[in-house]
């Protein structure tokens, strides 16, 4: 692979490298996403419900806008154990253990470390994403590349957003502790995303998984330009 070379949208989806990058953004910030649209809803099933604007503004909304400050530390590390941003799967490690936080305990502590780790790394995530297609997919074809693999957000989001209302549904009609609020019936307790939280975990698992792929498929692309980058430099 040469970074930079480029790859027009018929050659792109043949790619291997490309679905690599697909699924691991799926499974990452377009998770991170979901669970930022739902956090209301999570908040209020476990009894914090008159915390959710704290949660949203000083936990996920500012972690993720240092996600995206900390996006540019590759370019500062290409010569550490990132090697540029080919290594900028580290971003995704939060993820799951956030997922895993929030399926072992409903306490308000694991709430809003999970919330905080979760927009930490889609924050990095979403702020990469331009970058790191650039680089991989070449830099002319970048804008349209990048459209394509944003699609896995509106895709994302319906599947994702999908299988959270039926656990929830599921639990209130299964369940002694949904409470009437106005005219619908409100999911208490952990029970109401505990199965979401665990697809969602193993989800981001395989982000992760496919990330670490694309790393060691690209490392040595990555190598590669740092090298002829150092040449340049004592030519």
């Amino acid at each position: 692979m040469v970074l930079g070379e480029e790859h027009p949208a018929k050659s792109l989806v043949r790619r291997r490298d490309f679905w690599l990058y697909y699924v691991a953004y799926f499974c990452s910030g377009t998770i991170g996403l979901v669970y930022s649209n739902n956090i209301g809803q999570i908040s209020q099933s476990l009894g914090y419900s008159s915390r959710t604007s704290s949660i949203v503004t000083l936990y996920y909304s500012a972690s993720s806008f240092f996600g995206r400050l900390l996006s540019a530390a590759p370019d500062f590390l290409r010569e550490r154990a990132l090697r540029g941003r080919g290594g900028s799967q580290v971003a995704i490690v939060p993820t799951p253990i956030a997922f895993l936080l929030l399926a072992l305990s409903g306490g308000e502590a694991a709430l809003t470390a999970a919330t905080a780790m979760i927009g930490l790394s889609s924050g990095f995530v979403f702020a990469a994403a331009v970058s790191i297609t650039s680089e991989l997919f070449g830099p002319n074809s970048a804008g349209v590349n990048h459209n394509i693999i944003i699609t896995n957000i509106p895709l994302g989001s319906v599947l994702y957003g999908l299988v959270a209302a039926l656990v929830y549904d599921a639990n209130i009609e299964s369940s002694n502790g949904a409470v009437l609020r106005g005219d619908s019936m409100v999911c208490m307790g952990r029970k109401c995303y505990f199965d979401t939280f665990v697809l969602w975990g193993f989800m981001s698992l395989l982000g992760l998984a496919s990330s670490f792929l694309l790393f060691l498929r690209t490392r040595h692309a990555y190598d590669h330009l740092e090298r002829t980058r150092r040449r340049m430099q004592f030519s």
